[in-house]
């Protein structure tokens, strides 16, 4: 579904569950809010309570925290039809559009109506044991299929559309969006892939004597990934916790029906330029979690 634009006039503010700067920051953003008209609201992502209130009759939602907090936005927001505004207040923030700064100045645009969405492709993976789906996730970033606690690689068979692709001897394999193609793709040699594009990128982690170029495939593929092991192996959905698999388990990874919109104010060629100033003086260098 498309992103639809409005003048916002209930705002949601989704916190990050760990950090107490952020629930701060939320009370002066809705202050500010309510002063000049717009009703706002604010919960942690992770809460149960926040969720039944987005399903209400909401407009946007601001995420503060990082790209981490963006990715748990994305996944409440996106069937619902929500945009999606990131402060950022976390290290990193390259999916995030204001720094905390800047907001004060921002808002006004937004209730303004002087901005534009930009819709970002999703996926849905599936895992599967002997054909029985046992649950499904929505997927913003990338789905990560890898050997578990054990430092030995795992066998991955991947068959795109009912037919084999090719069989990986590898730590693990990543299907991705365009969104994760300058996430834990990137860190393995895959290409970037502008936000705009609806395709599917597949790319090996540590592949040995295995295909170690990446692959992009149309966005109506479905990709099944079989794993053969003697030790654990787990996946994992835009960096949630990993969930265990067994040998013949699969993932099934295919199109997303819905989208996620997120506000941007700058113009449309943001992107090469956010790509350039982080690649040159990456803000995670030298600091820890």
């Amino acid at each position: 579904m498309d992103c639809t634009q409005t003048i916002p006039r209930r705002i949601a503010i989704g916190v990050h569950p760990q950090m107490p700067a952020a629930a701060e920051e939320a009370e002066a953003i809705a202050h500010f809010l309510h002063e000049r008209g717009v009703e706002a609201y604010w919960g942690k992502l992770s809460e149960p309570s926040f969720r039944q209130k987005l399903e209400g009759d909401t407009d946007l939602c601001i995420a503060l925290g990082g790209d981490g907090t963006l990715l748990r936005a994305g996944h409440l927001c996106a069937p619902l039809h929500i945009p999606i505004l990131g402060i950022n207040l976390g290290r990193f923030g390259f999916l995030t559009e204001v720094k905390r700064t800047e907001w004060p100045s921002m808002l006004p645009l937004l209730m303004e109506g002087r901005y534009w969405l930009e819709g970002r492709m999703m996926l849905q993976a599936t895992h599967l044991r002997a054909g029985n789906a046992l649950g499904s996730w929505s997927v913003l970033n990338e789905v990560v299929i890898c050997r578990g606690q054990f430092v030995r690689p795992v066998t991955l068979r991947a068959q795109v559309d009912g037919y084999p692709l090719a069989t990986y001897i590898a730590d693990g394999l990543i299907v991705s969006t365009p969104t994760g193609s300058t996430a834990y793709a990137l860190a393995v040699g895959g290409p970037i892939m502008p936000p705009d594009l609806r395709n599917i990128l597949i790319v090996a982690v540590a592949p040995h004597l295995s295909v170690d170029r990446a692959i992009i495939l149309s966005e109506g593929s479905v990709v099944n990934v079989t794993v053969h092991t003697t030790h654990q192996a787990v996946f994992s959905v835009d960096g949630q916790p990993p969930v265990s698999m067994v040998d013949g388990d699969e993932v099934r990874v295919e199109a997303n029906h819905n989208t996620a919109c997120f506000v941007r104010f700058g113009d449309r060629g943001y992107f090469y330029r956010n790509i350039t100033n982080y690649m040159e003086q990456n803000p995670t260098a030298g600091e820890t979690e």
